[in-house]
């Protein structure tokens, strides 16, 4: 339970929605007329943010009505895209009790609590019944998850058989250990970063097939060196994950560029299936 917290507390604390609240006042976004477009900077919390999540949802196979599991929903933004680019229903579940608080206020402003629900947890123990979803998706989270094995195991048992499975994360690069602090562990602790190939072998293991993986690494660096060129310039905008990563925020982009650039970090999509 201690390093869930590290997790959960490196992640955010105290009040994650007055600072979003904060920064759409100084974009002059009004919360009676939010819309998912104005959040968007903001809410996709993950490498990339919201077009990482729009090529994600290029892949996959969802078809409306069904009920897709978001694993590590962070602040609500890819299961908010998701439910209404697909019609259909997500239930989300972060290890983050400050992200998840602010996940669901956001949800109720854009009257959406009917199709996305959200909750605290640990997604090495899901609180889901066996065979519930028609798929499941997890977007850079796996980068803080030790138990691996456990993680894509309980993603197999709440999977209906055939369900796809995607994730993106940063796997471990052959140059060595990577440079800190970077978005997801300030000095190494809390970070499990693993080889692509073992990943994969990981995903079989626990009774997944058909695995596609895509290298992503070029797009995340030219995403990262926008957002140095811009805060060198002291341009960044308003509304930007920059707001939420804290005072290291710079240091941090610099670091996930260096780290894939010498090949200490390999960026990867995946997507698969449960047998």
């Amino acid at each position: 339970m201690a390093s869930e917290r590290a997790v959960g507390d490196h992640w955010a604390t105290g009040d994650v929605y007055a600072r979003i609240v904060a920064a759409l006042e100084r974009a002059g976004k009004r919360l009676d007329a939010l819309t998912m477009e104005d959040l968007a900077p903001i809410d996709h919390l993950h490498a990339r943010g919201f077009p990482a999540t729009v090529e994600l949802g290029d892949r996959l196979p969802v078809k409306s009505g069904q009920h897709l599991l978001d694993i590590g929903s962070g602040l609500g933004g890819p299961a908010r895209y998701f439910a209404q680019r697909f019609r259909c229903t997500v239930s989300g579940i972060d290890i983050t009790e400050p992200f998840v608080e602010a996940a669901r206020t956001l949800t109720a402003l854009l009257r959406m609590e009917d199709r996305v629900k959200l909750q605290h947890g640990d997604a090495t123990r899901l609180p889901f019944p066996d065979v519930t979803f028609d798929g499941a998706y997890t977007q850079h989270v796996t980068m803080n998850v030790e138990d691996r094995s456990r993680f894509f195991a309980e993603a197999v048992r709440v999977l209906k058989p055939g369900a796809f499975f995607a994730l993106t994360e940063h796997g471990l690069g052959a140059a060595g250990t990577p440079y800190y602090p970077v978005p997801w562990s300030e000095d190494g602790s809390g970070s499990y970063l693993i080889p692509p190939d073992e990943t994969r072998r990981l995903l079989g293991a626990a009774g997944f097939t058909d695995v596609v993986l895509e290298e992503t690494g070029a797009q995340y660096v030219d995403a990262y060196k926008r957002a140095i060129d811009l805060a060198s310039k002291g341009a960044l905008p308003p509304l930007g994950v920059h707001v939420l990563l804290g005072e290291t925020a710079a240091e941090k982009t610099r670091n996930a560029a260096r780290n894939i650039e010498e090949g200490r970090t390999r960026p990867i999509q995946v997507v698969c299936r449960k047998r």
